[in-house]
Protein backbone atom coordinates (compact mmCIF):
# COMPACT_ATOMS: atom_id res chain seq x y z
CA UNK A 1 0.00 0.00 0.00
CA UNK A 2 1.07 3.60 -0.48
CA UNK A 3 -0.26 6.99 0.51
CA UNK A 4 0.54 10.64 -0.13
CA UNK A 5 3.15 12.20 2.11
CA UNK A 6 1.71 14.51 4.75
CA UNK A 7 3.14 17.06 7.17
CA UNK A 8 3.62 14.46 9.92
CA UNK A 9 5.91 12.36 7.68
CA UNK A 10 9.03 14.56 7.89
CA UNK A 11 11.05 12.17 10.10
CA UNK A 12 10.09 9.13 8.00
CA UNK A 13 10.81 10.94 4.73
CA UNK A 14 14.15 12.28 5.94
CA UNK A 15 15.29 8.83 7.10
CA UNK A 16 14.36 7.16 3.81
CA UNK A 17 15.86 9.89 1.63
CA UNK A 18 19.09 9.82 3.61
CA UNK A 19 19.24 6.03 3.32
CA UNK A 20 18.49 6.19 -0.41
CA UNK A 21 21.24 8.72 -1.07
CA UNK A 22 23.77 6.51 0.67
CA UNK A 23 23.08 3.41 -1.43
CA UNK A 24 24.52 2.19 -4.71
CA UNK A 25 21.30 3.31 -6.41
CA UNK A 26 22.70 6.84 -6.76
CA UNK A 27 26.06 8.11 -7.86
CA UNK A 28 26.32 11.04 -5.42
CA UNK A 29 24.61 12.23 -2.25
CA UNK A 30 22.74 15.53 -2.21
CA UNK A 31 23.03 18.21 0.47
CA UNK A 32 20.85 17.39 3.48
CA UNK A 33 19.22 20.82 3.28
CA UNK A 34 17.72 19.76 -0.06
CA UNK A 35 15.63 17.13 1.75
CA UNK A 36 13.74 19.83 3.61
CA UNK A 37 13.38 22.05 0.53
CA UNK A 38 11.84 19.14 -1.34
CA UNK A 39 9.56 18.12 1.52
CA UNK A 40 8.31 21.69 1.96
CA UNK A 41 7.62 21.99 -1.78
CA UNK A 42 5.60 18.76 -1.74
CA UNK A 43 3.45 20.16 1.06
CA UNK A 44 3.12 23.59 -0.55
CA UNK A 45 1.73 22.35 -3.86
CA UNK A 46 1.63 19.33 -6.11
CA UNK A 47 2.42 21.43 -9.19
CA UNK A 48 5.94 20.00 -9.41
CA UNK A 49 6.28 17.21 -6.88
CA UNK A 50 4.30 14.48 -5.21
CA UNK A 51 5.62 12.19 -2.54
CA UNK A 52 4.35 8.85 -1.32
CA UNK A 53 5.07 6.65 1.66
CA UNK A 54 4.92 2.89 1.18
CA UNK A 55 3.39 0.89 4.02
CA UNK A 56 3.20 -2.80 4.73
CA UNK A 57 0.80 -4.02 7.40
CA UNK A 58 0.47 -0.42 8.62
CA UNK A 59 4.23 0.14 8.97
CA UNK A 60 6.19 2.62 6.80
CA UNK A 61 8.70 0.79 4.62
CA UNK A 62 9.74 3.12 1.80
CA UNK A 63 8.99 6.19 -0.27
CA UNK A 64 8.65 7.51 -3.81
CA UNK A 65 9.17 11.01 -5.13
CA UNK A 66 7.59 12.07 -8.44
CA UNK A 67 8.06 15.19 -10.51
CA UNK A 68 5.98 16.26 -13.47
CA UNK A 69 6.24 18.33 -16.59
CA UNK A 70 4.21 18.77 -19.74
CA UNK A 71 5.80 17.05 -22.72
CA UNK A 72 5.04 18.09 -26.24
CA UNK A 73 6.71 14.87 -27.41
CA UNK A 74 4.40 12.72 -25.26
CA UNK A 75 1.36 14.91 -25.85
CA UNK A 76 0.65 15.51 -22.20
CA UNK A 77 1.93 15.14 -18.67
CA UNK A 78 5.25 13.36 -18.19
CA UNK A 79 5.93 12.01 -14.71
CA UNK A 80 9.46 11.18 -13.61
CA UNK A 81 9.93 8.79 -10.75
CA UNK A 82 12.77 10.78 -9.21
CA UNK A 83 13.37 8.43 -6.32
CA UNK A 84 11.92 5.17 -5.13
CA UNK A 85 13.23 3.27 -2.14
CA UNK A 86 11.99 0.25 -0.26
CA UNK A 87 13.57 -1.17 2.87
CA UNK A 88 15.31 -4.42 1.86
CA UNK A 89 13.06 -6.69 3.94
CA UNK A 90 9.98 -5.34 2.12
CA UNK A 91 11.27 -5.78 -1.40
CA UNK A 92 9.57 -8.48 -3.46
CA UNK A 93 6.21 -8.03 -1.74
CA UNK A 94 4.60 -6.34 -4.75
CA UNK A 95 4.52 -2.80 -3.33
CA UNK A 96 6.53 -1.19 -6.13
CA UNK A 97 4.61 -3.18 -8.74
CA UNK A 98 1.31 -1.97 -7.28
CA UNK A 99 2.63 1.60 -7.34
CA UNK A 100 3.81 1.42 -10.95
CA UNK A 101 0.53 -0.15 -12.08
CA UNK A 102 -1.40 2.60 -10.32
CA UNK A 103 0.76 5.27 -11.96
CA UNK A 104 0.29 3.75 -15.41
CA UNK A 105 -3.49 3.81 -14.91
CA UNK A 106 -3.67 7.49 -13.95
CA UNK A 107 -5.62 9.51 -16.52
CA UNK A 108 -3.70 12.36 -18.12
CA UNK A 109 -0.25 10.87 -17.56
CA UNK A 110 1.14 10.24 -21.02
CA UNK A 111 4.71 9.27 -20.10
CA UNK A 112 6.54 7.76 -17.16
CA UNK A 113 10.29 8.12 -16.82
CA UNK A 114 12.78 6.70 -14.37
CA UNK A 115 16.55 6.82 -14.06
CA UNK A 116 18.58 3.83 -12.98
CA UNK A 117 22.28 3.30 -12.42
CA UNK A 118 23.70 1.07 -15.15
CA UNK A 119 24.89 -1.58 -12.68
CA UNK A 120 21.59 -1.79 -10.73
CA UNK A 121 20.46 -5.01 -12.40
CA UNK A 122 17.61 -5.78 -9.97
CA UNK A 123 16.00 -2.38 -10.49
CA UNK A 124 16.46 -2.60 -14.27
CA UNK A 125 14.71 -5.99 -14.34
CA UNK A 126 11.80 -4.63 -12.28
CA UNK A 127 11.44 -1.55 -14.49
CA UNK A 128 11.55 -3.62 -17.67
CA UNK A 129 8.84 -5.93 -16.26
CA UNK A 130 6.77 -2.80 -15.65
CA UNK A 131 7.11 -1.85 -19.32
CA UNK A 132 9.91 0.72 -19.18
CA UNK A 133 12.25 0.81 -22.17
CA UNK A 134 15.79 2.15 -22.46
CA UNK A 135 16.02 5.52 -24.15
CA UNK A 136 18.39 5.63 -27.13
CA UNK A 137 20.05 8.88 -26.10
CA UNK A 138 22.04 10.47 -23.32
CA UNK A 139 20.79 13.23 -21.11
CA UNK A 140 22.91 16.25 -20.33
CA UNK A 141 22.56 18.62 -17.41
CA UNK A 142 23.80 21.85 -15.93
CA UNK A 143 23.52 21.38 -12.18
CA UNK A 144 24.19 24.73 -10.50
CA UNK A 145 24.54 23.17 -7.07
CA UNK A 146 27.23 20.74 -8.12
CA UNK A 147 29.03 23.41 -10.16
CA UNK A 148 29.15 25.70 -7.12
CA UNK A 149 30.62 22.98 -4.89
CA UNK A 150 33.40 21.89 -7.28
Amino acid sequence: MFRRICENDWAIYRRYVDTFYHTDAVNAPVPVENYRLTFDEMLRSDAYLKGYIFEYEGKPCGFALLSKTFSQEAGGVSVTIEEIYMEPEYRGKGLATEFFEWLKAQPGIMRLRIEVEDDNEGAKRLYERMGFELLPYLQMVIDKQRTIHK
